[in-house]
């Protein structure tokens, strides 16, 4: 579940839009969470990390940064990184259609609030992970790792069986090397 969504300009932390899940958000204490987000906000720069994930109790902080622009959003730690970072990058690309040219020029905290519409259709996108559609690229991906699994097992055994025989080679070496010495001394 993602229960707190916001955009903020990184030069200034300047809070741009903002979505909060109503019902939800009751018993978790949204307001601790949404103060670190703006504490956040303000202690990022252009050297900041473009994505990174950070815990917070019981739930946790995904953002990604993209053309000057922070895209946060709150989540519980049972949400699949994946899906989060998925929803933050279509979240930066219909905000960059739509404001790019205006981000800039913005004085006032949460300019673009009726972007709050959007960030919701986008949200009942990617929170939804459970439908067909995502279990199957689940399952497609759990497929591909295992897959990848099997086959650095297959290279290590089959390494395991090349360093054997090159060790009973070596062995073979170094019990008739003593034979070599006397071969040498053998009158031809």
């Amino acid at each position: 579940m993602i229960y707190v969504t916001l955009i903020a300009r990184v030069r200034d932390g300047l809070p741009l839009a903002t979505s909060i899940e109503g019902d939800e958000t009751q018993g978790i204490g949204i307001s601790k969470y949404t103060s670190q987000a703006k504490m956040l906000f303000r202690k990022l720069n252009a050297n900041s990390p473009k994505k990174c994930s950070l815990e917070s109790g019981a739930h946790i902080f995904h953002y990604l940064i993209e053309d000057k622009v922070c895209y946060l959003c709150l989540c519980d730690l049972k949400l699949p990184t994946s899906v989060a970072f998925a929803f933050l990058e279509e979240l930066s690309r219909e905000f960059s259609n739509r404001y790019s040219n205006r981000v800039d020029s913005v004085t006032r905290p949460y300019h673009f609030i009726e972007f709050d519409t959007c960030i919701q259709d986008i949200k009942k996108k990617h929170v939804d992970y459970r439908n067909r559609y995502q279990l199957s690229m689940v399952h497609s991906d759990l497929q591909d790792v295992q897959r990848i699994m099997v086959q650095n097992i297959e290279d290590v055994i089959h390494r395991g069986e090349a360093l054997t025989s090159e060790h009973s080679i070596c062995q073979l070496l170094h019990t008739f090397s003593p034979f070599q010495y006397w071969t040498i001394e053998l009158p031809t």
